[in-house]
């Protein structure tokens, strides 16, 4: 059986890298810097005097962020709406709230202010406005078959790189399910990189969507559908996080350094948008729904347990991220070592813990079994894991 599972799973990934090829290149036009979320709101009105309905969350509300760009549409004259009842891991609920707000409000324009939840969210309400039936009938890949209303993306975190990717995830409210929806058609037309808009993040939070680019850059970089393109760009994304994650964390203020990092998940978003992603995912996603588990977080715990799982055949790759970062060894394993190392070091400087306070001995088979179906599903993984390996790497994880 496990073989069998295996020579299916391969042949999937086989038929995604194919389809993957034909996906047409895609990237937003792309402001960057302290006024970038200015330029964006200039080049709205540019393209559009319509009403904008403004995705976001409440607490960006209530600490002013969202004045800022509300403010900003005011100067350029564009009529706004805000839909602030986004929430972490969106659900299908929060998705059709925010529908039909831009529905009653005459919205002809959707403009996600946020982590990477509220860039979900919006992406899933423009495509939405434009096919008709509810939006769980966009669920899948390629379903999104009319363009989504105008969608502009401005983020506030750095780390899911959702401003430049294909996909969006809704969580069902009752079963806590992930649906994907995966299609070129819900990349954003415009984003905006502005630094300034990341300066009060609090360090857990800067920690965790830090980690999350990391993950985002490594699964691809390791993904059997990686390509000399997608591999720049994570390594490029590699380099900034190692370089300036523990100062963004110790000195939010920095502007140098928030620009870095944003930087730094737009490329990953770039890379893993083209080979996705793998089991450091799919286990944290299962956390989430389990325990709420913020993403970022989950992706951190996860990581460094999944590189070490895949090093036997991974081991050249991460050498070659070994030696981005200057760490040695006398061959391939011993420079993989050093860079699961460096991910470790990198952990504790920043206060992300190695185990999950959250995970419960009783659950590990059922997450196990739900984070196997969707990487064997969705993931070009670098090494098939069965139940079993993946049980034992979730114990290592347990308090």
């Amino acid at each position: 059986m496990f073989g069998l599972k295996k020579f299916l799973h391969n042949i999937a990934i086989a038929v995604a890298g194919v389809l993957a090829k034909l996906l047409p290149d895609k990237i937003p036009v792309t402001f960057i810097g302290p006024d970038a979320s200015t330029e964006l709101c200039e080049s709205i009105a540019h393209l559009s005097s319509d009403k904008v309905l403004i995705v976001t969350d409440a607490v960006l509300v209530e600490i002013g962020l969202v004045g800022r760009i509300t403010e900003a549409l005011d100067a350029v004259g564009l009529p706004w709406s805000i839909y602030a009842g986004v929430e972490p891991d969106p659900t299908t609920v929060q998705v059709e709230a925010g529908l039909a707000q831009l529905v009653s409000e005459q919205c002809k324009v959707v403009l996600a202010v946020g982590g990477g939840s509220s860039m979900d969210a919006a992406k899933v309400i423009a495509a939405a406005a434009t096919n008709p039936g509810p939006p769980e009938k966009l669920e899948g890949i390629m379903k999104v078959k009319h363009a989504p209303m105008p969608l502009f993306a401005i983020p506030t975190t750095a780390g899911t790189g959702s401003e430049v990717t294909l996909a969006a995830v809704v969580s069902d409210p009752e079963t806590h399910a992930k649906k994907f929806f995966t299609d070129p058609k819900l990349i954003p037309l415009m984003t905006a990189l502005d630094p300034t808009l990341m300066t009060g993040l609090p360090v857990p939070i800067t920690a965790a969507t830090g980690m999350d680019a990391l993950t985002h850059a490594v699964e691809s970089y390791l993904s059997k559908m990686s390509n000399e393109t997608t591999e720049m760009y994570a390594k490029i994304s590699v380099r900034l996080i190692f370089q300036h994650l523990q100062t963004a964390c110790t000195d939010g203020n920095n502007l140098e350094a928030r620009k870095a990092m944003a930087l730094a998940s737009y490329y990953a978003g770039l890379a893993f948008t083209r080979t996705s992603v793998g089991y450091v995912h799919a286990i944290a996603h299962t956390f989430g729904a389990y325990y709420r588990t913020p993403h970022g977080l989950a992706n951190a715990i996860a990581l460094p347990h999944v590189l070490e799982f895949s090093k036997p055949v991974a081991a050249k790759r991460l050498a070659s991220l070994a030696e981005l970062m200057g760490c040695e060894g006398s061959n391939d394993l011993e420079k993989a070592d050093r860079f699961i190392d460096a991910v470790r070091d990198l952990m504790t400087k920043i206060e992300i813990p190695f185990k999950l306070a959250a995970l419960a001995s009783a659950d590990i088979t059922p997450i196990a079994t739900q984070a196997l179906d969707e990487a064997h599903l969705n993931y070009p993984v670098p090494r098939y894991m069965s139940q079993a390996q993946c049980e034992a790497l979730l114990r290592q994880m347990l308090v």
